[in-house]
């Protein structure tokens, strides 16, 4: 009796859960369609093509354009400049004394005699003294310059000049003859050449004359 009680109570308690589920089925469905309904939807829209921009007109007034370029002048490396603790200060040498005229040994002088035979730079009428009629006289004598080098060491010299003297009576082609120092040759010259003299005669002409000597000496007790 008891069994069957039991076996009653269980299938009544099955048939009411089944009654249970059977009404909550709907319900769930009906909840879960809701839900689905209630979820927004989005609508894309395609944009409509843009539209074709118009073209832009130019006017052509036969004048080329210039292009501008801002070009950036180039950048100089920059330079290492040597820092000089004292500055370069160049020596001068002193001036000569006054009528110093160029030192020995700038200018080549010729020694002996001229090596054309008739000398006198082509002049025409050249004649030896020995074959005139009156010979070359000086007339204005110019003393030398004595040597600076020479007067500073005392020196003495002489030097025997040989030159040619033209009709107009100026001296022409000067050597040197013989001469004790070299020092002097220069300044003998020199001073030859600022001579004048009268010229030698022949037939009552002035003609040129060759081979015509005079000694130079230089003395400090004439100075």
């Amino acid at each position: 009796m008891r069994r069957d009680l039991i076996i009653a109570i269980f299938v009544s308690l099955l048939l009411h859960g089944g009654v249970a589920l059977t009404g909550l089925i709907p319900k769930a469905k009906a909840v879960t369609k809701a839900a689905v309904e209630e979820v927004p939807t989005i609508e894309i829209m395609t944009p409509p093509p843009p539209e074709p921009e118009e073209p832009e007109i130019v006017e052509n007034t036969g004048e080329t354009p210039q292009e501008t370029a801002s070009l950036a002048p180039p950048m100089q490396a920059d330079s290492i400049s040597a820092v000089i603790d004292s500055p370069f200060v160049q020596q001068i040498q002193a001036p000569p004394p006054p009528g110093l005229n160029r030192s020995v040994g700038a200018i080549t002088i010729p020694t002996g005699r001229p090596v054309t035979g008739s000398g006198g730079g082509g002049l025409q009428n050249v004649f030896d003294l020995a074959s005139l009629d009156q010979k070359p006289e000086a007339r204005v004598r110019i003393k030398p310059v004595y040597p600076f080098e020479m007067r500073r060491s005392g020196l003495k010299g002489e030097v025997v000049v040989g030159f040619m003297v033209d009709s107009n009576g100026d001296a022409r082609d000067p050597y040197i003859v013989r001469s004790n120092n070299s020092g002097f040759d220069e300044a003998a010259i020199q001073a030859i050449m600022k001579w004048k003299f009268k010229p030698g005669r022949k037939g009552g002409a002035a003609v040129n004359t060759r081979r015509v000597q005079q000694p130079i000496n230089f003395t400090l007790e004439a100075q």
